[in-house]
């Protein structure tokens, strides 16, 4: 029996997969629990054209996620830190600190996204990379002066 899933169900498929299963396990579990519907012919054209524009809509996305990667490309991000004798850092540059800057210059990323590659031991230029989309990153510069 043909069943379209209404949501993830584990071992078996994601939500709007096509699936074949046993009339047993669609009509006594499947379909009672509303986990998903007959794989009517009405049913699957539906199926079809939401995948469609799931896809196009996921493409969208991926373009614009690569539109804002490579104007991140383009941007350097300078941080002011307190520096003590020796020239160690008071505290410490995190993703959420190039993020606050990036900020105050119009571009919002989330905090959680952003990861300095090495650890910011004192001044000096350290690169940061932006997860933008799955599978998109941008990298920048952030330069560390002492002020």
């Amino acid at each position: 029996m043909k069943v379209i899933l209404n949501q993830d169900v584990k071992g078996l498929g994601k939500k709007g997969d096509v699936v074949e299963v046993s009339e047993g396990y669609g009509r006594n579990f499947l379909l009672p629990k509303k986990l998903a519907v007959l794989g009517t012919e009405s049913n699957l054209n539906v199926a079809k054209a939401k995948a469609g524009s799931a896809a196009r809509k996921k493409a969208m996305e991926a373009d614009e996620a690569k539109l804002l990667a490579a104007q991140l490309a383009k941007v350097a991000v300078t941080l002011k830190v307190k520096i003590g004798e020796g020239g160690k850092l008071f505290g410490s540059v995190t993703g959420k600190d190039v993020a606050q800057a990036l900020a105050k210059d119009g571009i919002e990323v989330d905090k959680r996204k952003v990861s300095l590659d090495r650890e910011v031991t004192g001044v000096g230029e350290y690169t940061a990379t932006i997860k933008v989309h799955a599978e998109t990153t941008a990298q920048i510069k952030v330069t560390v002066v002492e002020g």
